[in-house]
């Protein structure tokens, strides 16, 4: 069966081979494209259902950040940073010629939603936010640096679905083991050893306890950018990362974010969920 997407890249300014998928969307679409951003340890398959959907009617690009799926490790760690993919992206936008877009940002991809708009306010037509805003919980920062970075591998799928479970289990606490299954083959890939192993460079984790960079700082003002941009929060009712309190005051800035509170999920939500897709049908629907 033909893939609905094109593996493309393009290259970073200090030299390395990024890779994105292209959903074309229909013929003759030109309109603004979806851009979808993944989190710290995550790569483009996190949206394959949702990329699928939405190109239906609307082009959609998935970037992977450096370090990330098919996209180069970078030989400086220090370079696995918000602001760092915050350029990347910059160069992938100015060579495809997109001036504005849809963003759906999940946890970092959200972070660099922010960023984005706080660059060049205006550009983006809509965006969602994925269990994210512009004050990150460090109960939520401490329980990711437990994992990121260990490196461990796994003989089965199996084996890496139930490490998965392990690790995750109190933020789906209602996941069945085929998802699971689908969640270690969206995180992990067969290495050339034949073992089961992550697909990002471990070296990720070395940055990420520094100061500013898992959030850099000031992200209200970048929030702030976003104020009269069509969004939609997304939260993970059991999430460790956004509280309540952080997105009454986000809907204080920006009075018509609408919040979706994704049930009996943690960080974060696959936006698969009903409630969720519901809400990113909704909001695409009224652009013009």
């Amino acid at each position: 069966m033909a893939t609905s997407y094109h593996d493309r890249s393009w290259t970073s300014s200090d030299g390395l081979n990024l890779h994105y998928r292209d959903y074309p969307g229909p013929a003759g679409y030109d309109g603004p494209p979806v851009i979808c951003m993944h989190g710290l340890t995550r790569n483009s398959r996190d949206f394959a259902e949702l990329a699928e959907h939405i190109a239906q009617s609307r082009r959609v690009l998935v970037p992977e950040m450096r370090g990330r799926g098919m996209s180069d490790y970078a030989p400086d760690s220090d370079t696995y940073n918000p602001i760092v993919y915050v350029a990347d992206v910059e160069k992938l936008l100015a060579e495809e010629g997109i001036e504005r877009f849809v963003s759906i940002g999940t946890s970092m991809g959200g972070l660099m939603t922010m960023l984005l708009a706080q660059a060049k306010p205006g550009r983006i037509a809509a965006c969602v936010l994925n269990d994210i805003g512009p004050e990150v919980e460090s109960a939520g920062l401490e329980r990711i640096s437990g994992y990121v970075g260990h490196g461990r591998s796994y003989p089965t799928w199996l084996h890496a679905a139930r490490s998965l479970c392990n690790v995750h289990g109190e933020a789906f606490p209602d996941y069945d083991l085929d998802q699971w299954l689908e969640m270690a083959k969206r995180t992990l890939v067969v290495s050339q050893n034949g073992r089961i192993s992550y697909d990002y460079d471990m070296a990720i984790a070395e940055p990420f306890s520094k100061p500013g960079n898992a959030a850099p700082a000031n992200l209200w003002l970048a929030f702030e950018a976003l104020g009269d941009v069509p969004m939609v929060l997304v939260r993970g009712e059991l999430s460790d990362l956004i509280t309540q309190d952080t997105v009454k005051r986000m809907r204080a800035r920006n009075p018509a974010m609408r919040v979706v509170t994704v049930p009996r999920v943690g960080h974060a939500p696959m936006l698969n969920e009903p409630e969720a897709r519901a809400a990113i049908d909704a909001l695409l629907a009224d652009l013009k």
